[in-house]
């Protein structure tokens, strides 16, 4: 055996307290931001078909090629912990009919992730987001609304020095001929490419425009941009939502070198970032995946969706303080007689019964340390049970009472409500 204290495992960490708070406020937000526009609250299970990552997410992709958690259960089929939320969120809109409600469906989750990629602020390998998807429509009204609420969001959470980085990809029929155009240009180029951008030419040639190898940043300067050779369907789309968020007020520019690292994206992309947090400033962003649902199963089904880091949000804005849950009676214990304890919990469970807020000393402190933590927890009535029966004071009022034990409840009830 060995004394060596136990940690959380790389990349992981607990969620104390004081970060609770501030979790529990995004989540609130995030609640009223998005019920507010008719998106319904979805949770999918921490761990899927890892079937459902590699059609879905795509082979070529960072995350199902170096990222993922895989494993295999004891009846040999191979499961994943979810690395991402918007694949699981189309297989539960297959798998539960959700095709036949009217369109579109409107989701959203705050869900743990997993990812096993090299620990840094604000990015973890449990990880926590807040998304939402829209399924069912291909109107850019739903892009532009999505986008806008994910601005809300960000603007009240306070998140600072905030930009909006906008784009299309096309259909995924209209950008074949583009696909094959970027790849001659970097073919003609492979020795200046790094190698990761060369094994990946054939199956995901897009990816090369995120590249931080200088050599390869070179070749893409004058590599030609899918956004200049969009047909007049999906310009039309794109110029559409443009026009929306400006109507909006949303400010944006666009990128023509955005893309994003999940094949399923089609047409509209965007990325928010946040210059407060450097070279790593992305915040949160999505798109619109319009053949995801079919390659999955399902009947073609067009969405639009994104996703933002929690802990980017946290780190990057201000969340609002959660309010702390109010003491409405905290019992104290005048003596250590078996039987004064028995009644001040009896005390204490007609209390929270009746839906009042309790507390009471388990420490075993002083009848001077049980009032100090009262006063600490900001209680509003103190009930201290004694041999000659309990003493109720109104912290506020400051007055106090001699009462039977049956009888408190109901008075901190009528003080309470007569506030």
């Amino acid at each position: 055996m060995t004394d060596a204290k136990l940690k959380a495992p790389r990349g992981t960490f607990d969620v104390l307290a004081e970060d609770a708070c501030a979790r529990s406020a995004i989540e609130q937000r995030a609640r009223a931001v998005l019920g507010s526009a008719g998106y319904e609250r979805i949770e999918t299970p921490a761990f899927e078909s890892t079937e459902l990552f590699a059609r879905g997410v795509g082979e070529s992709t960072d995350i199902v090629r170096k990222e993922m958690f895989t494993f295999e259960d004891a009846g040999g089929r191979s499961l994943t912990l979810r690395p991402e939320g918007t694949a699981p969120v189309c297989r539960a809109y297959v798998e539960h009919g959700m095709h036949k409600r009217r369109q579109p469906v409107k989701l959203w989750y705050l869900s743990s992730f997993f990812r096993h990629e090299r620990a840094q602020a604000g990015r973890y390998r449990q990880f926590w987001q807040v998304g939402a998807e829209a399924l069912g429509s291909d109107d850019p009204a739903v892009d532009a609304e999505s986008i806008a609420l994910l601005w809300t969001l960000l603007d009240e959470l306070e998140v600072r020095e905030v930009r909006l980085r906008l784009s299309s990809l096309g259909s995924l029929g209209a950008r074949a001929a583009y696909r094959e155009r970027l790849q001659a240009h970097l073919r003609a180029h492979s020795d200046e490419l790094s190698g990761e951008v060369r094994s990946r030419i054939e199956l995901n040639p897009l990816r090369a425009f995120d590249s931080e190898h200088p050599g390869t940043r070179a070749v893409m300067a004058h590599a030609p941009r899918l956004l200049d050779e969009l047909d007049s369907e999906d310009a039309e789309h794109f110029a559409q939502v443009r026009a929306l968020l400006d109507a909006a007020g949303v400010t944006y520019e666009v990128d023509p070198t955005l893309v994003r690292g999940l094949d399923y994206y089609t047409r509209t992309v965007f990325e928010f970032t946040s210059d407060a947090l450097g070279a790593q400033s992305g915040v949160g962003g999505g798109g619109r995946y319009d053949g995801l649902v079919q390659e999955l199963g399902g009947p073609p089904t067009p969405g639009m969706g994104w996703a933002a880091g929690i802990e980017r949000l946290m780190l990057a804005g201000t969340p609002p303080p959660a309010a702390p849950e109010a003491v409405e009676l905290f019992v104290a214990l005048d003596g250590s007689e078996r039987n004064l304890q028995a009644a001040a919990f009896t005390l204490l469970s007609e209390a929270r019964s009746a839906g009042l807020s309790a507390q009471m000393d388990l420490g075993g402190r002083s009848l001077k340390g049980q009032l100090g933590h009262a006063s600490a927890l900001g209680a509003r009535f103190i009930a201290t049970v004694g041999a000659e029966g309990v003493l109720l004071r109104d912290v506020q009022s400051r007055e106090e009472s001699q009462l039977p034990a049956d009888a408190v409840v109901h008075a901190v009830l009528r003080g309470h409500h007569a506030l």
